[in-house]
């Protein structure tokens, strides 16, 4: 019945620890036996014996259902997995010389974008010349701002990074209604 799980929890003839302090699978404390004793209790009740706290003195062991409390486990992290919010960003960029008329148009993208729930990432690519000066692209965003901070907040603020300006902006939360 000995096997070794690729997340190296220690098992039964695995543990080689001579002394262990055991607890049975209903919270019995056994105490410190020897762990052929622990070995015998586990295999007497048709389970398994694993090591769960391998740094204390002695080494700590569970009598336990060793699948069952895998199969738990897995199930519980599925649980988590599923109740997890998957945050999709959007990326708008811009360009130092844009007309007014094309913000516009891209202030709506990215309305539309917040009003579906998105979050949206705004840029300012910088070329050639562009690098000396990049408070220009930090303006073009700051322009940007009073357009959508209605409807989104600004998580992170106009700031350079490398050849690009970024700034990020969230949907704003719907205030509950009591």
């Amino acid at each position: 019945m000995s096997r070794k799980k690729k997340d190296e929890t220690l098992l039964n003839e695995d543990i080689r620890a001579e002394k262990v302090r055991c607890i049975g699978d209903d919270g019995t404390q056994y105490g410190i036996v020897s762990r052929d004793d622990a070995l015998n209790l586990a295999y007497q009740k048709g389970l398994d014996l694993v090591l769960i706290a391998p740094n204390a003195n002695p080494p700590v062991c569970k009598i336990m259902d060793y699948g069952k409390f895998k199969y738990q486990q897995e199930k519980k992290q599925k649980e988590a997995k599923k109740k997890q919010k998957i945050i999709d960003v959007k990326e708008v960029k811009f360009s130092v010389k844009i007309a007014q008329n094309d913000i516009n148009y891209k202030v709506r993208q990215v309305r539309d974008f917040l009003q579906k729930g998105k979050h949206v990432k705004l840029r300012v690519f910088l070329r050639g010349r562009e690098m000396a000066h990049p408070e220009a692209g930090v303006e073009v965003l700051e322009k940007i701002i009073p357009l959508i901070e209605d409807i989104a907040t600004i998580e992170k603020k106009p700031h350079i990074e490398g050849r690009y300006v970024n700034m990020l902006a969230i949907p704003k939360k719907e205030k509950s209604k009591k």
